[in-house]
């Protein structure tokens, strides 16, 4: 079943806004996994993401202003709103709501399905560490935009319920475009292909489905998902050049090879999430 509330998205950037954007210092050997205790915090529990303000892609300066007034692209933003609108109360809409959960240790479980394993901080602390630092990166590379555009999400638009609605008002003052949410999905795709390659076409059609929950919630157009997808993208590319990252990235290679190994379970209702994802979402791309 959904968790009766999904961790608002404008928290955790408020938190990040807080925070700024920090890396742990690299270790003399990079091949080398950090230890947990090693890695920096932005409070307690809420581990900061391996990119320094300098090095995360500029939103502002990479993705175009959204759609405009009359434009075709503004069309096809209606036309897939009201394709997601037709799946309110259907199996495809619970699967959003659970999308649209960014808190650990619920998050972890996000991709366990398309892995064909559980991961949790217990037997894939690396894995999990690489998720929510992660999370973080991809998190702040859709801030300027979102900032300087403060696009308006389709709720309040169409006065139609989301799949959150205890984060609506929180929501109602964040920026839509591009999607943070989306970022998220689609760098954890990415970064779990790196780590499981032999699971990548699972893994990448799991991202794809995370991000069209953000249209199926009814919080986020398609125009920013596309562009949360691009700085998704941007964002996994510049983290290559970390050397913690790329340790962390061995590391979870090897344990989720040690957790297939030994059977662990996904945790999750695999055959529900695949029920409910063969929903199709008219009209997204």
């Amino acid at each position: 079943m959904p968790r009766a509330k999904a961790r608002a998205f404008p928290a955790l950037l408020g938190a990040l806004l807080l925070a700024g954007c920090t890396s742990a210092p690299a270790p003399r050997a990079a091949e080398a996994a950090p230890a947990p205790a090693a890695v920096p915090e932005i409070r307690p529990g809420v581990p900061a993401g391996y990119l320094t303000a300098a090095a995360i892609p500029d939103s502002l300066a990479l993705v175009p202003a959204p759609p405009a007034a009359g434009s075709a692209a503004l069309a096809q933003d209606h036309a897939v709103m009201k394709a997601a609108l037709a799946l309110r109360g259907t199996p495809r809409f619970q699967q959003a709501t659970q999308d649209a959960d960014l808190d650990f240790p619920f998050a972890a479980g996000t991709f366990a399905c398309a892995l064909g394993v559980g991961l949790d901080a217990q037997h894939t602390p690396a894995t999990v560490r690489l998720l929510q630092r992660t999370l973080m990166d991809a998190a702040i590379s859709t801030r300027a935009a979102k900032e300087r555009y403060q696009r308006t999400r389709p709720f309040v638009e169409n006065a139609a319920p989301t799949c959150t609605p205890n984060d609506e008002a929180a929501l109602r003052g964040n920026g839509s475009y591009p999607s943070g949410h989306v970022a998220i999905g689609w760098t954890w795709a990415l970064v779990l292909s790196q780590v499981a390659p032999e699971r990548t076409d699972a893994l990448l059609a799991r991202g794809r489905n995370f991000g069209e929950s953000r249209l199926v919630c009814n919080v986020h157009w398609q125009s920013d998902m596309l562009q949360g997808r691009f700085m998704a993208s941007g964002t996994f590319a510049r983290l290559q050049a970390d050397p913690v990252f790329r340790a962390d990235v061995a590391a979870a290679t090897r344990e989720l090879a040690d957790a297939r190994a030994q059977g662990l379970p996904p945790g999750r209702d695999c055959a529900a999430e695949a029920a409910a994802l063969a929903q199709p979402l008219q009209g997204a791309l």
